[in-house]
């Protein structure tokens, strides 16, 4: 392939400006969303803590500043790099079974939420995503269990938010 042969038309470059700046507008969008948002989020306590509306705040910020980014070296030409889509094969069907899997995990992990608590539930959507997408089970059982453990405790305890704790109801650091 020659040099020729990747240098896009000019429609291709408009088209690619146009997506470019979409894709800006959307992330300025959520992040705008996701401000609007956290400030329903209903607090007490002190002024002075940090409380649930923190992460939001920080998360709905930073969605916009990127957003914001994205729309100027846009604008001054900083487009990215066309994809040559080297690792796509339209030859390989879906693997509907891997789908079916994940959402088959997602949906126990939805139902799990209020019968048995975040920690069970986390641990569920983690070790079956990882296992379902190829990791080792035992490895993947070991890190989901860890992994959803950390989370109920940071936010918990580190936070003072309450995701629900279900089996773990009045166990010291993992009930809010």
């Amino acid at each position: 392939m020659t040099s020729a042969d990747t240098t896009p038309t000019p429609t291709q470059a408009r088209s690619a400006r146009v997506e470019e700046y979409v894709f800006g507008g959307l992330v300025v969008a959520l992040g705008v969303f996701t401000l609007v948002d956290a400030s329903t989020i209903a607090t007490r306590g002190s002024l002075g803590a940090v409380g649930p509306r923190a992460f939001p705040y920080a998360v709905g910020v930073l969605l916009v500043v990127t957003g914001v980014a994205a729309i100027v070296a846009t604008a001054r030409g900083r487009l990215g790099a066309a994809q040559d889509a080297e690792d796509v094969d339209t030859t390989v069907r879906t693997d509907w079974v891997t789908v079916a899997k994940l959402v088959a995990v997602l949906v126990a992990h939805l139902a799990l939420i209020d019968v048995a608590g975040w920690p069970v539930a986390g641990a569920v959507v983690f070790f079956g995503a990882a296992w379902t997408l190829g990791a080792v089970w035992w490895k993947a059982l070991l890190v989901a269990v860890v992994l959803a453990l950390v989370v109920q405790v940071l936010f918990a305890s580190g936070l003072g938010l309450s995701l629900p704790a279900g089996v773990f109801e009045g166990v010291p650091l993992l009930d809010g």
